[in-house]
C-alpha cells in the first residue's frame, strides 16, 4: 500500500476508534527535592534537561529571548545551541539549511528530546516549515504537489515521551513574537501554567466558512469523549466574543475577529485553520503569532499552501487528550497533527499545565493532584530502594476523569514510594 493511502487509512482508524481508551506508558521520574524526592510520580511530559534552545547569535532579538528561556526555564547551558546567520528572512534555502542543521546535529547533547527555536523569522526551509525541517530534516516528501498529502509523521498519537529516541524526530516550537516583551510575556505565560490545573473551557467553533471548517465534522464525537475531562463547547459563529476562560480554541476562518476581547488561560492553545497562518511575519491572512499575541501559549499555522487536507492540521480531541495527560505543549500539539511537514509550531513548549503535583501540606503527608482523561487504578508501590523493587502497598479507586486530590501518608525515614496509575 502506498505511503500516504496507509496514511490516510492510519487517520480514519483512529477517527473511528477514538472511543476506544489508549493505553499510555508511563516511565518515572523523581518527583521533587528533600522528603519528596523519596515519592517518584509517573514521567508524563519533557522537562528542561529534555529541551535545546536554538540561537541566532547574529539576531539581537534571537539572543535576547534564548538568554531570558535559559535563565526562567533552568535550561542546561549544553542544551543552548548557538548559530550564525543572516537574519530577517523568511526562508532559508535548503543548501544553507543543511548547513545549520548539521552544526545542530553536531553540538546538540545525544539526550535532548526537542528543540526551541529562539526566533520568527526565518519560518520555512524552501517548501517546508522551519520546525518540521528541524525535526525530519528537509524531505521534499513532507511537501504537498498539487494540494496533495504528504509523507506522515510517526509521533501522530504516539504514547512515546521520548521521540528522539523512539522516532528519531526532535519536534521544534519556534518561541517567536515581534518584540521581546511579547515574548518574555508568552514564556512567563507558560511558566505560569506549570501544574495549575486551569478551570477552562474549549470552544469548538464551526464558521460560515465550510471549506476551513472540516474539523467540525468530529467535534461532536470529541465532546463525547472528553465529556467529564474539559467542559467543550460547540459553537456556530464566526468568532466568540467576551469569554474569559479560554482554555482551548480551534476554529477555521482567514481572520478571526475579537480576540482583543478575550482572555485566555495560562497553558491555553488556540489555533485556526486557514492556507497561510504559519507564514508568521508576511501574511496575508491572520498570522498565528496573533493568537500568541491575544493570550494563547501555543498555536500552529501552515506555511504554504496546504489546502483542507485535516492530516495537515491539529485534530483538537487529540491535542486535548494529550494534554490533559500531562504532556507538553510541543508534545500534545505536534502528536495532533499527521502530516506537519508544511505547518509550523510556535509557543512557549514546555508548558505543562496538567502535569500531576505532589506536595508535602506537613511532615510525613502529601497530596497529590493528578488530571486524567480516563478513569485508571492509582497504585501506591513502597520500596527500600530507589532502583527497586516495588512492593503494592495502597491501591484507591478508580482515578475519575478531570481533576484528582489524593492524600496518603508516609512518614518513614527510609525507603521510597512509586506511585502508578
Amino acid at each position: 500500500m502506498p505511503r500516504h493511502a496507509a496514511c490516510r487509512l492510519s487517520m480514519m482508524k483512529f477517527l473511528i476508534q477514538f472511543s476506544i481508551s489508549l493505553l499510555i506508558v508511563l516511565f518515572f521520574q523523581p518527583s521533587f527535592a528533600d522528603a519528596q524526592e523519596r515519592v517518584q510520580l509517573p514521567r508524563t511530559g519533557l522537562t528542561p534537561d529534555d529541551l535545546a534552545v536554538i540561537i541566532n547569535d547574529d539576531d539581537p532579538l534571537s539572543k535576547q529571548i534564548g538568554d531570558y528561556y535559559q535563565k526562567i526555564r533552568h535550561i542546561p547551558a549544553a542544551n543552548m545551541i548557538h548559530l550564525r546567520f543572516q537574519p530577517g528572512r523568511k526562508a532559508l534555502s535548503r543548501d544553507e539549511f543543511q548547513q545549520l542543521k548539521a552544526e545542530i546535529d553536531r553540538t546538540a547533547p545525544t539526550h535532548v528530546q526537542a528543540y526551541a527555536v529562539a526566533w520568527a523569522d526565518p519560518y520555512r526551509v524552501g517548501c517546508m516549515s522551519l520546525t518540521s525541517a528541524l525535526a525530519f530534516g528537509f524531505d521534499e516528501d513532507y511537501c504537498s504537489s498539487e494540494c496533495g498529502p504528504t509523507a506522515p509523521s510517526p509521533y501522530f498519537n504516539s504514547s512515546s515521551l521520548n521521540p528522539a529516541t523512539d522516532h528519531k524526530l526532535r519536534p521544534a516550537m519556534m518561541l517567536a513574537g515581534t518584540s521581546f516583551e511579547q515574548v518574555k510575556a508568552l514564556i512567563d505565560r507558560g511558566v505560569a501554567a506549570d501544574h495549575s490545573f486551569p478551570e477552562g473551557r474549549a470552544y469548538l467553533i464551526i464558521t460560515p466558512d465550510k471549506a476551513r471548517s472540516v474539523r467540525a465534522n468530529y467535534f461532536e464525537r470529541t465532546a463525547k469523549e472528553l465529556t467529564g475531562v474539559f467542559p467543550i463547547d460547540i459553537l456556530e459563529t464566526e468568532a466568540i466574543t467576551d469569554r474569559h476562560d479560554i482554555l482551548f480554541y480551534f476554529t477555521g476562518l482567514a481572520h478571526v475577529p475579537q480576540l482583543h476581547t478575550l482572555d485566555f488561560l495560562p497553558g491555553a492553545l488556540a489555533d485556526h485553520l486557514t492556507s497561510t497562518g504559519g507564514q508568521l511575519t508576511d501574511s496575508s491572512q491572520m498570522s498565528s503569532l496573533r493568537w500568541l499575541e491575544a493570550g494563547a501559549t501555543a498555536s500552529y499555522g501552515t506555511v504554504v499552501e496546504p489546502c483542507n487536507h485535516m492530516q495537515k492540521f491539529p485534530v483538537p480531541g487529540i491535542v486535548m487528550f494529550h494534554y490533559a495527560l500531562g504532556a507538553s505543549a510541543i508534545e500534545a500539539y505536534w502528536k495532533s497533527v499527521a502530516w506537519p511537514g508544511e505547518g509550523v509550531f510556535v509557543g512557549e513548549p514546555l508548558a505543562r499545565p496538567f502535569s500531576p503535583s505532589l506536595r508535602e501540606v506537613r511532615a510525613g503527608q502529601f497530596e497529590l493532584r493528578i488530571f486524567s482523561p480516563r478513569e485508571r487504578l492509582l497504585r501506591i508501590e513502597r520500596s527500600p530502594s530507589a532502583a527497586g523493587p516495588f512492593k503494592l502497598i495502597t491501591r484507591h479507586s478508580p482515578l475519575h476523569r478531570g481533576a484528582n486530590l489524593i492524600r496518603f501518608n508516609f512518614a518513614e525515614k527510609g525507603g521510597y514510594l512509586r506511585v502508578r496509575w
